[in-house]
């Protein structure tokens, strides 16, 4: 009972931490990296489709996204998803490809970007929070249903509580790295 608890804490905690990840992923830093057109779905056909599914995006050069379709009809629905998004991005069609280059951030744009990774750290580390607090309250339901003892309802606690450290550390590593990468010029 303790252990399945302690393992689905510790498995939510990871996925918070990944969902983490990929929001940052997304974030644009000045680079060109195939992560930030991830987010990107296309109106193909009548349905919506991910990028991804529908073309080969490759970085051409540090800035610079290379979008090769494998249907040359859909480049047109492709470059329009593209300046639709928040971006900020200007595709351009050359008839075969779509090149799309990542423009330099100014510093009122990295202080912009810093403040968001750190609003999505802070969101993160509230889902930690609610993770150990979940996991502590099903950890004094089963004490109550005597299922275990007192003493192995805190030792479990601490356990929860030093896996909740670990991650809202790895939270801080993440945004400490994105906003070094985000201020670099």
């Amino acid at each position: 009972m303790m252990k399945d608890i302690l393992k689905d804490a510790s498995t939510r905690m990871d996925k918070s931490l990944e969902a983490l990840r990929q929001e940052l992923s997304k974030i644009r830093t000045g680079k060109a990296t195939t992560a930030l057109l991830d987010g990107i779905k296309v109106e193909y056909y009548g349905s919506m489709t991910p990028l991804a599914q529908m073309a080969n995006v490759s970085v051409s050069d540090p800035h610079t996204l290379s979008i090769q379709p494998w249907d040359k009809s859909s480049l047109g629905p492709i470059e329009k998803a593209i300046m639709a998004s928040d971006l900020g991005l200007n595709p351009m069609n050359n008839g075969n490809t779509i090149s799309v280059p990542i423009p330099p951030l100014n510093e009122e744009r990295r202080r912009d970007l810093v403040k968001l990774i750190k609003r999505f750290g802070e969101d993160a580390k509230i889902a930690l929070r609610n993770i150990r607090r979940d996991a502590n309250d099903h950890l004094k339901k089963a004490e109550k249903e005597d299922h275990v003892s007192e003493d192995a309802r805190i030792k479990a606690e601490k356990e929860v509580q030093e896996m909740t450290d670990k991650h809202v550390t790895h939270v801080d590593e993440l945004l400490k790295s994105k906003e070094e990468e985000i201020m670099e010029v």
